[in-house]
């Protein structure tokens, strides 16, 4: 029994050490990519302006979609929201196109996926409170049904989310690029 538990000890710690540790930060970033990278960008789509300028001068969707009670109380008139407001909405906007780029891309992986932990709740305050979504499309843990778009969906969303902060991009990435640059010696071309 001694040998079997060895031999199981010995297989995971090198699939751990030599598989896991250097290419799951990877696959999270494809996996991200695979399900919430368009996701996030077509709706980032829905919230921009005429131009290439767009960001800056938000659609009416983009208010009604992140400040939704607030924009009902001026009317849908986002000019009556303020400065704060309209700051507030072109963050939101430039987050869901540049937040997913960088954990694509593997750069500033931590921070990023950090500021879309914060998006992500952000996000689910506004569709709970600002949107009204019932408590029977929000879903709830432990219960029959895995398909609750909120709580069942986005605690995978988190986890993901959270594996990248603790982890890293992984060796496939250009934080791992830059990190070897900086780290290796510079060649003096004097």
């Amino acid at each position: 029994m001694n040998a079997l538990i060895s031999l199981h000890d010995r297989l995971f710690t090198a699939i751990e050490t030599r598989i896991a540790a250097p290419f799951l930060p990877a696959l999270a970033r494809l996996i991200f990519a695979g399900t919430l990278l368009v996701y996030y960008w077509n709706s980032g789509q829905t919230k921009l302006g005429d131009g290439i300028f767009g960001f800056l001068n938000p659609s009416f969707n983009a208010y009604a979609q992140i400040l939704p009670r607030m924009s009902e109380a001026v009317s849908y008139d986002a000019s009556q929201l303020g400065a704060f407001a309209h700051l507030l909405v072109i963050g939101a906007t430039i987050g869901e196109f540049v937040l997913p780029l960088l954990i694509v891309l593997g750069l500033f992986t931590r921070l990023a996926a950090l500021g879309m932990i914060g998006f992500v709740i952000a996000q689910t305050w506004v569709d709970i409170f600002g949107h009204g979504l019932s408590a029977e499309d929000a879903g709830s843990w432990f219960d029959v049904s895995p398909e609750g778009l909120i709580w069942d969906q986005r605690a995978f969303w988190m986890f993901l989310l959270i594996y990248l902060v603790v982890r890293g991009a992984g060796l496939l990435s250009l934080d791992a690029l830059l990190r070897n640059r900086l780290t290796q010696p510079q060649e003096n071309f004097a």
